[in-house]
């Protein structure tokens, strides 16, 4: 059975974890806060959503049946030796806060004011598409026990989600040439999460002397990868490219600077958390 080689790198390794954990964990909140503050979810992409709770209930089933089935466990040390499993603890915590924040912000969706916005048929069939494979891929598996096999097919599913989940937000910021209604704080804690998740890998690694927990575990790699490349873009269109305009010093109103893309309907919002 593997083991740490250091008890400084495991302790490491934990913290950064851990940090991680609550960074992703945290960044749910400031979205929900600024929904519920404006009353209003208008700025919120819905595909991001719907893609998003795909992504993460993928993600659930991958590091709950790796961290919890020994005979998952045993086809993974077969296939890339005896290595430490590449899933701890604090990722399955996080997968499963993140299923229940995800759909909360859904519900809050049918709470709140929205205006004109909603899921488009993209996004539906994208969604319909991948819980088809998803299914067939299990009626494949069932007969050959193949675990391994199928629970790296709902990783695969987390990184693709995560790879065009934040396009239709980032595409509508640049529409808008607003980041009215998107958290910027949801984004920092979220690019925080995403750097201590790939060092947590890389702490890993050091220790035991090998690379296979990144290859191994090949959507943990690419989880954190693309988390950072869009937080990081997320980051320059709210600083940098749409700033919070001024007009003679005095900071111009949330709904006066998303009125362009505001119906009628469309109620006053406060600035953003």
């Amino acid at each position: 059975m593997a083991s740490w080689n250091s008890v400084y790198w495991e302790i490491v390794y934990n913290v950064f974890g851990w940090i991680a954990f609550f960074s992703w964990s945290f960044s749910f909140y400031p979205q929900v806060i600024l929904n519920y503050r404006r009353k209003s979810v208008v700025g919120l992409n819905f595909d991001f959503l719907m893609l998003n709770m795909t992504k993460h209930s993928s993600y659930l089933i991958y590091n709950a049946a790796m961290y919890f089935s020994p005979e998952i466990q045993r086809q993974y040390h077969e296939k890339y030796g005896d290595e430490l499993i590449p899933v701890a603890l604090n990722d399955v915590c996080f997968s499963i806060h993140a299923v229940a924040l995800t759909a909360f912000t859904l519900f809050q969706v049918f709470i709140y004011e929205r205006g004109t916005q909603k899921v488009s048929k993209v996004g539906t069939g994208i969604t319909a598409i991948v819980w088809a494979t998803a299914l067939v891929c299990v009626i494949v598996a069932w007969p050959n026990h193949s675990w391994l096999w199928l629970i790296s097919v709902f990783n695969t599913i987390q990184v693709v989600m995560t790879a065009i989940k934040y396009i239709p937000q980032a595409v509508m910021n640049f529409r808008r040439k607003s980041t009215v209604g998107w958290s910027i704080g949801n984004i920092i804690l979220d690019l925080l999460g995403g750097v201590l998740n790939f060092g947590q890998m890389g702490v890993q690694s050091i220790d035991q002397n090998s690379f296979v927990n990144f290859y191994g575990n090949i959507g943990k790699t690419l989880l954190s990868l693309e988390t950072v490349f869009f937080d990081l873009l997320f980051v320059v269109q709210h600083y940098v490219l749409y700033p919070e305009r001024r007009d003679k010093g005095k900071a111009v109103t949330a709904a006066e600077q998303a009125e362009p893309f505001l119906g009628p309907s469309d109620k006053p919002e406060s600035a953003q958390v």
